[in-house]
């Protein structure tokens, strides 16, 4: 199942490849409409639309999905339901093509639920009382901007179709496309895990990690930023852009803040997803779609490679995602982490790598535009602080000695994930470039002074710096973050956002419920209902049981009256 799938994807992803340069090349772009039902006068019609962008997206797509399957086949080779696992991907791989090549609501609706519900199948795959949880705060946050898209659809009615693609740019100044565009936002911001919605990103890796490696860190997050790129006509020309900058420049800081302070392997690359979400939501906003577009697809490249070496290293460290037991992993297994530390170095944007052309062209756009100092800070710190952690990430796992126990099974010997590994490793170190000589028709000529050209230079290196320094340990090591362990609790816990969005929002309603139960449920309507009813009855019916029983002369008493009382009604009605 898994060679036949890998097969399968990948041919059509080198397909959609080579389709989406030429539509790039001759500057195309095809709507297929398929009539699916014709009666009477009203036809129900399907659209496609396939253009540089969908095809691009879509290969991509595709070609991770189908490494990560081939990668599956070693790392789930335990399980006895593996087919069942290949199976879901596969779903959730058709879901995405379906939201990727609709320019209607209703078909993206389609594709956009089936993302949710096999994103939470996949999340509670390992079924354990974690995974649940896990899998509810995904399903319930993404049922939000579910609702948000009913409503959208529901408002496009004033229009007479589905087909929004049409209706932007003519009705971008009407009040209903406004509203349907603020939908949208909500929509896009809970699938890509913006604030207040985060909290379900780093829940889901609970998940098995080559899902976290397709699911949430190339295709399913980046969902929401392909929507928006859709819409952009409406947030560069509405308060709706200025709203989403905001957000999703704190969500870039925040996860960046947070990262720092997380020693669960698999939850620190969750968080630079989301910093690196809030960077392309951020670029967005500002109206540069075919940056967001650029980052989206890099930035998909390098992070599945980074969640698959992750699994590689977890795998072999005894299902441990500790990274405070790890350390010495560039002696014992030499070939996974120098794929780690590719895509490491991609995430931080070295030069020449695949993240390095389009983190510095964003930074450098933001430089010459009318951006305020706000943003501008949040944008470049947020920069530094991805840095700081992927050195914090290799100090504490590349370098000194093998924290766990004294026997260590540690090999580089898995061959299968190792290939579909080196199949993305050399992705990411090329397709920086390729894609930049693809989508900008002519280089971008960004004329800025000496020093803000090299002010993301400075704050990569001060932020590697940073991490570094501050991870450092020696023998009498005091923990920096005890110093201030408030401030550590806040900033290492997402800002408190998991607690919000769980015990925050449930406690009122939970509370509210309970009392009713008591006092309406188990109170009166009990009294005035069901069991005093039957108390009553049962009281009246015992006494008259007495009566029969007991004494024959008062049953046959009873019985002449009963008569009289039948004769009376006969005789006088």
């Amino acid at each position: 199942m898994c060679s036949i799938s890998f097969i399968y994807l990948i041919s059509i992803s080198l397909s959609c490849f080579l389709l989406s340069l030429y539509f790039l090349l001759n500057n195309m772009i095809y709507f297929i409409e398929w009539e699916v039902v014709s009666l009477n006068s009203s036809s129900i019609v399907m659209t496609f639309l396939f253009d540089w962008m969908s095809l691009l997206f879509m290969s991509f797509v595709l070609m991770i999905a189908s490494l990560v399957i081939f990668y599956s086949k070693e790392y789930m080779s335990n399980d006895n339901n593996i087919n069942r696992f290949i199976m879901l991907v596969l779903m959730f791989v058709l879901s995405m093509m379906l939201l990727i090549i609709s320019p209607n609501l209703i078909s993206i609706l389609l594709g956009w639920d089936g993302l949710g519900l096999v994103s939470y199948c996949l999340v509670i795959y390992f079924q354990n009382i974690k995974s649940y949880n896990a899998g509810m705060l995904t399903a319930l946050s993404n049922r939000i901007g579910d609702v948000a898209f009913l409503l959208a659809i529901a408002w496009m009615l004033n229009y007479g179709s589905w087909n929004y693609i049409f209706y932007l740019e003519i009705m971008q100044n009407e009040f209903e496309m406004l509203m349907i565009g603020s939908l949208m936002m909500l929509a896009a911001m809970t699938k890509s895990a913006q604030i207040p919605f985060s909290s379900w990103l780093p829940a889901a890796m609970a998940a098995p990690t080559p899902v976290s490696a397709l699911v949430h860190s190339s295709t399913l997050v980046t969902a929401g930023v392909y929507l928006l790129i859709r819409f952009n006509i409406i947030l560069s020309t509405s308060w709706l852009g200025q709203l989403l900058l905001l957000l999703s420049g704190l969500t870039m800081f925040m996860a960046g803040l947070g990262a720092n302070f997380e020693f669960d392997l698999k939850k620190i690359i969750a968080l630079s997803t989301l910093s690196q979400l809030g960077l392309m939501m951020s670029i967005l906003s500002m109206g540069f779609l075919k940056l967001a577009m650029f980052h989206l697809l890099t930035h998909a490249l390098f992070k599945a490679l980074l969640f698959m070496c992750a699994g590689a290293i977890i795998h072999n460290m005894n299902n441990s995602q500790d990274i405070r037991l790890m350390g010495g992993l560039s002696i014992h297994m030499p070939l996974t982490s120098a794929c780690f530390n590719v895509s490491n170095l991609a995430l931080c944007g070295m030069p020449f790598l695949a993240g390095f052309y389009s983190k510095d062209m964003i930074l450098e756009i933001v430089s010459i535009s009318n951006v305020n100092m706000f943003s501008f800070f949040l944008y470049y710190f947020s920069t530094g602080l991805t840095v700081s952690y992927s050195f914090r990430l290799v100090y504490y796992s590349m370098t000194g000695d093998l924290n766990c126990g004294s026997l260590n099974m540690l090999n580089d010997e898995s061959w299968i994930m190792l290939r579909g590994m080196l199949g993305l490793l050399i992705m990411s170190i090329i397709g920086g470039s390729m894609l930049n000589w693809l989508i900008f028709p002519f280089p971008y000529m960004i004329c800025l002074p000496i020093y803000m050209k090299l002010l993301t230079l400075f704050v990569c290196i001060m932020g590697g710096l940073f991490g570094y320094l501050v991870s450092l340990s020696n023998l009498y090591f005091l923990n920096k973050s005890l110093f201030m362990y408030n401030l550590s609790t806040f900033l290492g816990s997402m800002w408190f956002m998991p607690y919000i969005s769980t015990y925050g929002m449930i406690f009122y309603p939970l509370n509210y419920g309970q009392l009713i139960v008591k006092s309406f449920d188990q109170g009166w309507s009990e009294y005035f209902g069901g069991q005093h009813l039957y108390q009553k009855l049962s009281t009246y019916s015992k006494t008259l049981f007495l009566m029969h029983n007991n004494s024959l002369k008062i049953y046959l008493m009873l019985f002449v009256f009963w008569i009289l009382i039948l004769m009376n009604f006969l005789l006088f009605l």
